[in-house]
């Protein structure tokens, strides 16, 4: 049995606080339907108080101000102590959201490793200053943090998700209030106790769950300078028209309904393989699944039969279980959605291949088998709208040109794979598929690369150097006509 945990002290400026209000969070397992912890719900006037600890952190205090290697070294005092702490990290997550915890270890925790050490490798060469010539003369681009962040993160991959946020903006000089989901906070306890170990200064990190309407008061707070979302499409939308009252600069990391094309010539094992973790990864809970996969009218019968072998052996059960490898959704309601997904697929007259329901003997839990679908239109609901669980649609194409036209047929441009003989023309082929990031014969997320969205799936980019400008601002400072720079001027 899962032991309770229990906080009552919110992370506010680096301290423990004790909230302002009564309200909690009750966190309930995904696989036993039963109570696993509780938290405080974070109000608005603790809002109030977090915006305030890290404007004063900004505006007065060091951490804006600390050369960049001082940042540097504590940045990488979290990124060491979630490696070390990675196992109870996954182990966190899992009995919050179902994910398995085989795949929460790498993805869940020590993805988050990753993610912070590359932030450090492209922190260490951005050019924070640089020297041009102007039309009138020299000039001097600066590159300064932006301010107050406001990250709101999601509950499928938590602390991916906040590293994703918080690396860019504590290297760059920012103050961040991380707003975890209702679903999923447990696991920020842990990250408050590692920054607080590893020396943020004080008012520069607050940690607040939250439900909406407390989220909705973050992001439209005058005090907040930029706002970082993952979510859905219509929370986006929300935020972005939230944080337009004050001119508050977003990004958007939103959803995604993915293609997978296999190409006439591929070889299908080794398609299958890649194909198959990345369709239903975190129980098909991750806004870069491949839930659209495009196979050539030629080759269709034996895809669909090799994938829906490939989805009936996945093993469902106990996210906590090492032999796990789909677990039960994040609660009844994205069950639920799962359920009406799939009823509706069959309505529309799409052939269930695989999974279905839920699966035998787990009659408990949130679970549903890992669904495949054959016979389906890129026009059916199951292909267009974004299920965000273990459903995939097995579309057929005829020639290349079509493959290319249906992947392209949806209002997100998250993601995509082609898998072909040719890597070369695999490249051709990405070049055509209006989405952030792509995939050839491979599933993978490059971290030292920019990762966004074309179309609905969002605004900005995470990673690389691309993610790391998001929380910078430019300045450009006018120098008289004589200026010469002085050796070893420029820097953060």
């Amino acid at each position: 049995m899962t032991e309770l945990v229990e906080h009552g002290q919110l992370f506010i400026g680096g301290e423990w606080a004790d909230p302002v209000g009564n309200d909690t969070i009750r966190v309930v397992s995904p696989h036993t339907e039963q109570v696993i912890g509780s938290v405080p719900h974070a109000c608005e006037a603790d809002v109030d108080r977090a915006v305030e600890a890290a404007r004063k952190a900004f505006d007065e205090g060091p951490w804006p101000r600390m050369p960049l290697d001082e940042r540097i070294a504590v940045v990488t005092r979290i990124k060491d102590a979630i490696a070390v702490r990675h196992e109870e990290i996954a182990r966190s997550i899992s009995s919050q959201n179902g994910s398995p915890y085989s795949w929460s270890v790498l993805a869940q925790a020590l993805g988050p490793v990753m993610v912070y050490d590359a932030a450090i490798t492209v922190a260490r060469a951005y050019p924070y200053e640089e020297h041009r010539q102007g039309a009138l003369g020299p000039i001097l681009v600066r590159r300064e943090p932006v301010g107050v962040v406001a990250a709101v993160i999601p509950w499928n991959v938590p602390q991916f998700v906040a590293a994703a946020k918080l690396a860019p903006a504590l290297l760059s000089g920012c103050t961040v209030i991380l707003k975890p989901s209702p679903e999923s906070p447990l696991d920020s306890y842990i990250l408050a106790d590692i920054a607080r170990e590893a020396g943020v200064p004080e008012g520069v990190l607050s940690i607040l769950p939250a439900d909406r309407e407390v989220s909705e008061y973050l992001v439209g707070h005058p005090g907040i300078d930029k706002v970082a979302f993952t979510g859905s499409v219509a929370a986006g939308r929300r935020v972005m028209e939230v944080a337009a009252r004050n001119l508050t600069r977003v990004t958007l990391e939103l959803g995604g309904k993915s293609a997978a094309v296999i190409l006439p010539d591929a070889d299908l094992d080794t398609a299958v393989a890649g194909i198959v973790p990345a369709a239903w990864m975190n129980n098909g809970q991750a806004c870069v699944a491949q839930t659209r996969v495009l196979a050539p009218r030629s080759r269709y019968g034996e895809v669909a039969e090799a994938l829906a072998a490939a989805a009936g052996a996945l093993v469902v059960g106990d996210p906590l279980d090492p032999a796990t490898q789909l677990g039960p959704l994040v609660a009844r309601r994205q069950q639920q959605r799962s359920l009406d997904y799939i009823r509706i697929g069959q309505e529309d007259g799409a052939k269930v291949l695989a999974g279905g329901g839920r699966p035998a003997g787990l009659e408990r839990g949130w679970y549903v088998e890992p669904t495949l679908f054959g016979d389906v239109d890129n026009s059916m609901r199951i292909a267009r709208e974004e299920i965000f669980g273990p459903v995939v649609c097995l579309i057929p194409y005829g020639d290349e040109a079509e493959a290319v036209r249906v992947a392209n047929d949806s209002e997100f441009g998250l993601s995509g794979s082609v898998w072909t003989a040719d890597a070369g023309h695999g490249i051709d082929f990405a070049r055509r598929v209006r989405t952030g990031t792509f995939n050839v014969n491979t599933f993978s997320l490059d971290m030292l690369g920019p990762f966004g969205g074309y179309k609905n799936s969002g605004l900005g980019r995470e990673f690389g150097p691309e993610g790391l400008s998001e929380y910078l601002e430019h300045k450009m400072i006018h120098l008289p006509a004589t200026y010469a720079p002085g050796a070893g001027e420029a820097g953060a």
